[in-house]
């Protein structure tokens, strides 16, 4: 059957939209009814099919921050300055493939649809290509009331809706994707009140400080997580951030002559924590170990760090096994191992 068409956005109805830069809770329930005081006030089922903290990460919050600074609404770190939505991101590209449904977060009608942008990183685009479509292929549902949701950055052809459809919270409307100003598959899912953009963390506006009194908007508890891994691997040589989001490194073969490298992406590390990458031969005893504390906080850290072959033979057969692990204040917050062979 052929594909339905979909209209194209108009531009001007995503008012802010050049402001989107980029980057659980099992599936989602029906929303929660409002208390009494809120009534008029919608609440969000979970927007995307996956668990947070295990296959999807909350890359972005909405900057709290009235400053040019940044701030997120536990004021932390994971945000950028005028960010007005939630980045949920996946690991990396092979992820995005594999097709991770974006779904509706409370009943509503789709007000309208923009479809057929590339998933192709902004960093390999280029900004000129994605200018006044920022937010790629998305979709905007009016849920009453005077609210809307925005989905963003969602897959070339994977979505499932056309304006005037009637859709129900947790009905699939697309994938995640890598469409637009993004470096990294997510989805930017926004709440807006008329023209105001509002955080559902806190029912706040941007920029509205992240001490300021306010109320969660999910139906389900959303928690928190400051630090995690996104993906670690293998490289034969120095890796690189953006080869690693698009799973370059996915099907690595070893090579007995090249260099062996760890590595691993992270978020939300702090200044002061302890990283260590260590790799281990086939006969448990240590080939490499570099272990440094980080010299300044990031939302987003990629780290690599490894050897050249020895000169001797270069390295022997077997399964060598790298390990990163980051700790702060002497807690544990990322322990990962990968293996590779080596024939």
């Amino acid at each position: 059957m052929p594909k339905r068409p979909v209209r194209v956005i108009n531009e001007r109805m995503v008012k802010g939209e050049r402001m989107m830069r980029n980057a659980l809770v099992g599936l989602v329930l029906l929303a929660a009814p409002a208390a009494p005081a809120q009534e008029q006030e919608p609440r969000f089922a979970w927007p995307v099919a996956c668990t947070l903290g295990k296959d999807c990460f909350i890359q972005n919050y909405v900057d709290a921050d009235p400053s040019p600074g940044r701030a997120d609404f536990r004021c932390g770190p994971l945000t950028y300055d005028g960010h007005d939505g939630t980045d949920i991101r996946l690991p990396d590209l092979a992820t995005m493939q594999r097709g991770v449904d974006v779904l509706a977060s409370a009943d509503g009608t789709v007000l309208r649809v923009r479809d057929g942008q590339p998933d192709v990183s902004v960093n390999e685009r280029g900004k000129d290509a994605i200018k006044g479509i920022e937010a790629g292929n998305a979709a905007i549902i009016e849920i009453g009331n005077g609210w809307q949701t925005l989905y963003a950055h969602m897959k070339r052809g994977s979505l499932k809706v056309k304006p005037g459809d009637v859709v129900k919270a947790g009905q699939p409307l697309g994938q995640i994707g890598l469409s637009g100003d993004t470096e990294f598959p997510h989805l930017h899912f926004s709440v807006l009140k008329g023209e105001q953009r509002i955080d559902p963390f806190t029912d706040e506006p941007p920029g509205a400080g992240c001490t300021a009194t306010g109320h969660s908007m999910w139906a389900t508890d959303v928690p928190y997580i400051q630090t995690g891994l996104l993906i670690a691997g293998f490289a034969t040589g120095p890796a690189d951030a953006n080869a690693a989001r698009l799973g370059r490194y996915a099907n690595l073969k070893g090579d007995r002559q090249a260099p062996l490298v760890m590595w691993a992406e992270a978020f939300g590390v702090q200044a002061g924590d302890l990283q260590t990458i260590t790799i281990a031969a086939p006969d448990g005893t240590l080939a490499f170990q570099d272990q440094n504390p980080l010299p300044s906080s990031k939302i987003n850290w990629f780290a690599f760090a490894g050897k050249r072959a020895p000169k001797d033979g270069g390295w022997k057969p077997g399964t060598y096994i790298g390990r990163y692990r980051l700790e702060r204040n002497g807690a544990m917050l990322i322990d990962v191992e990968r293996k590779l062979e080596i024939p």
